[in-house]
């Protein structure tokens, strides 16, 4: 009986959300793009919110959204040089007031 942990049972080193995510979009004649927002360094981040309701609470019940997978929305932002994605960001003026 073999009891060895093989290397390639590892867990992956940055754990990825299961599942579709809820992306914002911008509305367009017949289409709709990803919105990308600014890190607070000022970087291009792509965002999106594991459930409809983080959504509405950041970004209010008017943001239009869609249905990605990560690696979906990553090969939509990736073009565009956008390789970083934010995933439940917290609303700027919930987290300025907190120190840690």
């Amino acid at each position: 009986m073999n009891d060895r942990i093989e290397a390639d049972d590892a867990e992956p080193c940055e754990p990825t959300p299961a599942g579709p995510l809820f992306v914002p979009v911008r509305p367009g004649p017949g289409t709709c793009a990803t919105r990308l927002f600014r890190t607070a360094l000022g970087g291009r981040t792509a965002v999106a919110f594991t459930s409809e309701r983080l959504l509405v609470d950041v970004l209010g019940p008017q943001q239009p959204w869609i249905r990605l997978a990560e690696p979906a929305l990553r090969a939509l932002t990736g073009p565009v040089g956008v390789t970083e994605l934010t995933v439940d960001p917290h609303p700027a003026a919930a987290t300025a007031g907190r120190r840690g």
